[in-house]
């Protein structure tokens, strides 16, 4: 029964693994962008839920309808205005420009709020949801299925709206979109946008588990890293998929040598698959 509980914790975190690393696989994929402020983004959208919470009284779930809006249009115009001006430049030049940016947006973070943890705690508590010999907290079970929730729906929008087609066509071919008369530009921003949107998200809800902090912006982006590898790249099934391997090898590894030792298992898995499946589990090999 114990191993139950550690399976159910397990699939709890790994759905919240799978919102913080699909917008990452998602630029990645799509612009062949390594974005290194996707960690601090999903502190930001935490701290957005703290400061909503406590200063206008609006819970995490209606913080969303908050986050995701402004997210969206930060990472637009970042795209469109700094990341789009090198985004034909070699790998290793974006990189560099999105940890500078990101190492500005972290001690801006740090002049704000300092590196104390800040916690967001509901009142009146939501209570604990009891499933015969399973215990959950009804706060994760909500975060839970809130990021299944918004990880569906931006899986629905590439895969039904005009807007997600593009980007979609551009990730599998840019010069044939290009020829079919996309707009590749604006379709780099909008998955940009999308991804930066969906890092803000996974921080409110994230922020309803988790202390907050501007120095859990490295751990944050370590996850998205290691999910992308396993799950495969530019796939949100692989995303969520790569989340719940995640998930569960950590819980149940916590179980078994300590939690320590988490940040071990997962750049170990991380290893291990880079060696001997790189493309991930559902990701195509040779894929750039």
């Amino acid at each position: 029964m114990f191993a139950l509980q550690i399976l159910t914790n397990g699939l709890v975190l790994g759905c919240l693994y799978a919102c913080i690393a699909a917008g990452f696989s998602l630029v990645w994929g799509v612009l062949n962008v390594i974005n290194l402020m996707h960690g601090t983004f999903i502190v930001l959208g935490s701290y957005l839920a703290w400061a909503a919470y406590n200063g206008l009284g609006l819970a995490p779930w209606v913080a969303l309808l908050v986050a995701a809006p402004l997210f969206f249009g930060f990472g637009w115009l970042l795209q469109r205005g700094v990341l789009n001006r090198v985004i034909a430049a070699p790998v290793l030049v974006t990189l560099t420009l999105t940890f500078g940016l990101d190492l500005m947006l972290n001690n801006a973070m740090l002049l704000a709020f300092k590196a104390d943890y800040r916690k967001l705690i509901l009142e009146p508590p939501l209570g604990t949801l009891e499933l015969g010999p399973v215990l959950v907290p009804i706060d994760r079970v909500l975060a839970m299925v809130l990021a299944l929730a918004l990880t569906g729906v931006l899986w629905l929008i590439l895969r039904r709206s005009r807007v997600g087609r593009a980007i979609v066509a551009v990730r599998l071919d840019r010069d044939a979109a290009t020829l079919m008369g996309v707009d590749v530009k604006s379709i780099y921003a909008s998955a940009f946008a999308f991804g930066a949107a969906m890092a803000g998200c996974a921080g409110v809800l994230l922020a309803m588990i988790f202390p907050i902090s501007p120095l859990a912006s490295g751990a944050y982006l370590g996850k998205a890293f290691v999910v992308c590898v396993l799950g495969g790249l530019g796939s949100v099934p692989g995303a969520v998929l790569g989340g719940l391997v995640l998930g569960i090898v950590e819980s149940f590894g916590a179980m078994a040598f300590g939690p320590e030792h988490a940040v071990t298992l997962s750049f170990g898995l991380l290893i291990l698959f880079l060696v001997f499946r790189p493309q991930g589990l559902i990701g195509r090999r040779g894929f750039e």
